[in-house]
């Protein structure tokens, strides 16, 4: 089976996530590649995709590559966010990827927290619509931390048994 662990990250939190994500894949052909280094995607039987939630959505470079990616593929997406895990703000981005994914088949998803650039809280903390994330966001500092990044080793080990035994990759055909 070839995997592909594609990311998008600018603040390095999913970049991290991704290289434990690519530590969790044990015994396998694999690759771990910021997406605009991916490159043709039809030799891959699972994806993994990882992006950083931002305006409670999926960035634009992301929506991208998730669209270019060939019909009928395997995927499991993570994000790294400032919210609480299974936080609104971070299930919507989900729900909005996921949309993105329509032809393909979503094994799988992941959310852990990821610190938020401070200058981003200032910001948010003095617009009062928006002050009640900027003190959740302000929670998230210090992450992704070694609890967040032992359960996306764990991810990426419950996405590749998945593949394997219920979505059938990686075995011959009789």
């Amino acid at each position: 089976m070839e995997i592909l662990v594609a990311y998008y990250s600018e603040t390095g939190n999913t970049r991290k996530v991704a290289e434990a994500v690519f530590a969790g894949l044990r015994h396998t052909r694999k690759k771990l590649l910021p997406i605009d280094q991916a490159g043709d995607m039809t030799g891959y039987d699972l994806i993994f995709c990882g992006f950083p939630v931002q305006h409670h959505g999926v960035p634009a470079r992301m929506v991208h590559f998730l669209r270019s990616i060939p019909a009928g593929k395997k995927i499991a997406l993570f994000a790294s966010h400032g919210s609480l895990r299974g936080g609104e703000k971070a299930l919507s981005a989900f729900y909005a990827a996921l949309s993105l994914l329509q032809g393909h088949t979503v094994i799988g998803t992941f959310g852990c927290r990821g610190q938020v650039k401070p200058q981003m809280i200032d910001e948010w903390m003095e617009s009062p619509q928006h002050q009640a994330w900027a003190r959740e966001a302000q929670s998230a500092s210090g992450h992704p931390d070694a609890a967040d990044l032992h359960d996306a080793r764990e991810f990426a080990e419950t996405m590749l048994y998945s593949a394997e035994h219920i979505h059938g990759l990686g075995k011959k055909p009789r």
